[in-house]
């Protein structure tokens, strides 16, 4: 039979209740007493019910985790830094997948009630205003990841500016018939395909290159439906002679195009992407890093450190993007 915390408490000769004040951290217990309840609960092998420190320090010891598209490698190395930052705390997470926006809105509505969990990580999906003050008047600290409200803690980087960043990098190579492919722009979600648009005429404006719609698709998403635009916009009778695609996936569901179409890159064609993910360095891929798996480790930090002592002011920080340049851009030749 596994030992009890009554075991515990005859082993160190002192009463149930100093037992849970030192498993809860309370201070209250002397250094002497905290190390004679320490050396039994080693020596007994006992390991706390997590049932019962919940129903006593009034925690779920839980953080939920609201995120859209979990087969997203985007969204999945994110949570792999929410993990590994958790993985150091008291707390595990509790994921909540959101498909739609009513699956959005229940989920904001039903996490920001007391007693469900003690803080919400929020990722790619910004609430509107109304969510967002629900949100900040409840007891349950709230931290956005990829997203943006002024009310709310949040993690996030510049869109605009890494779809300029891409957009000069193809400038600076020599190519001004520059496509942009990507995701449908108007979403429910995070618009982020719609922010790198911006950069990416942003760039184009700065450098004085007229823009060219024909060489803008936008589509489902996904590396099947990034080939089937690239077809597209490389059949066309000047095609441009490099892409910036809106996300990693996209970049390369091209590059599967371009071979097929016995197109080499980058002699031929420069593409460059647009997240960091596992498979760009696979790939070769020039993209822009944004440090996915890092923004779900300060996520965390940020949320713990709420869970402390919530702020007089919402905290923000914005992480640094990086173009990481690999084998599929080159300065255009002739």
């Amino acid at each position: 039979m596994s030992p009890t915390i009554r075991d515990v408490a005859k082993k160190a000769n002192v009463g149930i209740a100093t037992v849970s004040r030192v498993i809860n951290n309370n201070t209250s217990v002397s250094a002497e007493t905290r190390n004679a309840v320490l050396t039994a609960i080693e020596e007994l092998d006992y390991t706390p019910n997590p049932i019962a420190r919940q129903l006593s320090t009034g925690r779920t010891l839980t953080i939920g985790v609201i995120v859209p598209n979990l087969t997203s490698p985007s969204y999945v190395e994110r949570l792999r830094g929410v993990q590994t930052a958790l993985a150091e705390s008291e707390y595990h997470m509790v994921l909540y997948s959101v498909g739609n926006p009513v699956d959005r809105d229940n989920y904001f509505k039903e996490l920001s009630r007391n007693g469900l969990v003690d803080g919400i990580l929020i990722i790619s999906l910004p609430p509107n205003d109304a969510q967002a003050e629900r949100f900040a008047q409840s007891d349950v600290p709230t931290v956005l990841i990829d997203a943006y409200h002024e009310q709310l803690c949040s993690v996030l980087t510049d869109d605009v500016k890494g779809g300029e960043m891409a957009t000069q990098h193809l400038i600076d190579l020599g190519h001004t018939k520059i496509g942009f492919l990507s995701e449908t722009l108007e979403t429910p979600f995070h618009p982020s395909s719609y922010y790198r648009y911006q950069g990416y005429r942003k760039a184009l404006t700065e450098n004085n290159i007229p823009f060219d719609e024909t060489y803008r698709i936008s589509g489902a998403s996904g590396r099947m439906h990034a080939r089937e635009m690239a077809r597209q916009l490389l059949a066309m009778q000047i095609p441009p002679s490099a892409i910036f695609a809106g996300n990693d996936i996209q970049a390369i569901g091209i590059l599967d195009t371009a071979r097929e179409l016995q197109i080499e890159v980058p002699s031929e064609l420069s593409v460059i992407g647009f997240d960091g993910i596992r498979d760009a360095e696979y790939t070769n891929l020039t993209t822009i890093d944004q440090h996915l798996h890092e923004s779900g480790e300060e996520g965390v930090k940020m949320l713990l450190q709420e869970l402390e002592s919530l702020s007089d002011s919402p905290a923000q920080k914005r992480l640094a993007l990086k173009l990481v340049q690999r084998n599929t851009t080159r300065p255009l030749i002739g």
